[in-house]
């Protein structure tokens, strides 16, 4: 075999060393005491003639010389190259990722700390009701018409829950105002926050299932100009101190007089037509989809506390009054946040809800 040619394959096959198995399988194939090549051919040597013998024995063993520096210096190579699942500590930290509340939850903190400071109480209650506190204890017997408004979710079986057993889940937290005004005297002043139930279909704008919060004010002298203030207070705190507000007249059957309240249109400003577009002055053409062309947009239902409802928990209606209003937190996420379809706030996707602030 040709010394020279034999030394380009030793090359060739150190050089494509990866491995520690693959200098294993170069050393043996050329050093190996038993099988090596370069150890085979020193063996024939020791038969061959003398004249061989002086030529290719220097030259075989320089082979075998250089054969086991360059194995050395793979090795050491080897030796210095990471694993491929090292860790490189000269790398910046990658920074965990941290989860926040729920946009809605964050609303929720936010209406609340509003009332805190004006001095209301914080109440929750049960979400299986009773047909009493959740209709008929608020002005609505069974054959009321005002039941039709609300596509209520009746339990398959009732269950018991105090002294009248449970057979809805609530539309409203309206119930927890009777419960409370129940076992209290007035004065009273509260808003129950909580999940409310009701046969919607799922769109753009309804849910079966959304989070609702109701108000109580019930005292001497309370007046319908304590609502309004109570009322304008709040949405400008929400929404900001240059919003528009108004009064409309309304419907509840807990509420007379009953009354919405309105801002104005945070799309179109109030102006109630198309808003220009960015970087252009003036409006464009045609009435604001969002308010359908009046500058207007509801927000909440309200109205002063109806007898019938201080009659059903014992207190006397010539000489307490009070004011009540109801909203969704989801309504009012839209409005707040810009947000044209409520699915988004539950399909729990992480690029909707990072994008809100904590």
């Amino acid at each position: 075999m040709d010394i020279a040619e034999l030394q380009r394959t030793i090359e060739q096959d150190i050089a494509s060393i990866k491995s520690e198995a693959d200098f294993r399988a170069v050393r043996d194939r050329y050093l190996a005491r038993k099988g090596g090549v370069i150890s085979n051919l020193l063996k024939d040597l020791a038969s061959a003639p003398l004249e061989e013998r002086r030529t290719r024995g220097p030259a075989l063993n320089s082979l075998k010389l250089h054969a086991e520096s360059r194995l050395e210096a793979a090795l050491r190579t080897l030796a210095r190259r990471p694993p491929g699942d090292a860790l490189d500590v000269t790398l910046p930290g990658r920074p965990p990722l941290l989860g926040h509340r729920h946009p809605l939850t964050l609303l929720r903190e936010r209406i609340e700390a509003i009332f805190l400071r004006m001095g209301f109480l914080i109440v929750e209650g049960p979400e299986l009701e009773d047909d009493y506190h959740n209709f008929e204890a608020l002005n609505m017997p069974p054959e009321h018409p005002a039941r039709d408004m609300q596509d209520t979710l009746y339990l398959a079986s009732p269950i018991p829950a105090g002294e009248r057993p449970a057979t809805l889940l609530r539309t409203h937290t309206s119930g927890m105002q009777i419960r409370y005004m129940e076992t209290h005297r007035p004065p009273i002043r509260l808003i129950a926050p909580g999940r409310v139930y009701r046969r919607d279909g799922l769109d753009l704008t309804h849910s079966p299932m959304f989070t609702q919060v109701e108000g109580l004010v019930v005292g001497e002298d309370v007046t319908l100009a304590d609502l309004k203030g109570t009322l304008v207070s709040f949405a400008r705190e929400l929404f900001g101190a240059d919003r528009g507000t108004r009064f409309r007249p309304s419907f509840f059957p807990y509420t007379e007089p009953s009354g919405e309240l309105d801002i104005s249109c945070v799309a179109c400003n109030g102006t109630g037509l198309v808003p220009p577009k960015a970087g252009t002055t003036g409006t464009g053409e045609g009435a604001c989809a969002m308010c359908k062309g009046t500058g207007w947009i509801e927000v909440l239902g309200s109205g002063m506390v109806h007898p019938a409802v201080f009659e059903a928990v014992g207190y006397d209606a010539e000489r307490y009054t009070g004011f009540a209003f109801g909203v969704g937190i989801e309504r009012l996420a839209l409005l707040k946040w810009g947000v044209e379809d409520i699915r988004l706030f539950y399909e729990n996707d992480l690029r909707f809800l990072e994008q809100f602030p904590l």
